[in-house]
């Protein structure tokens, strides 16, 4: 029985945006599993990736300047 996900006979499918926000906050914490990071590896294009790495890393950095300046801001 052949799996749609695993196809070896065809080139591989682009990742849906829930595949690569989850291999983005895998990578940043830390958890990311060998098998799922030569998935994305093998994808067609890394530009996907990039862009979703660049956006949490601003997000994550916003928020933590945001956070710092509540902090400071309450005492």
């Amino acid at each position: 029985m052949s799996n749609p996900d695993n196809r070896e006979d065809g080139p591989p499918r682009k990742p849906g945006v829930g595949k690569i926000l989850q291999s983005v906050l895998a990578g940043a914490l830390g958890v990311q599993s060998e098998k799922r990071r030569q998935e994305d590896f093998s994808s067609h294009s890394p530009v996907p990736y990039i862009i979703a790495g660049l956006l949490f890393t601003t997000v994550f950095v916003v928020s933590l300047i945001v956070i710092v300046k509540l902090v400071l801001a309450s005492q």
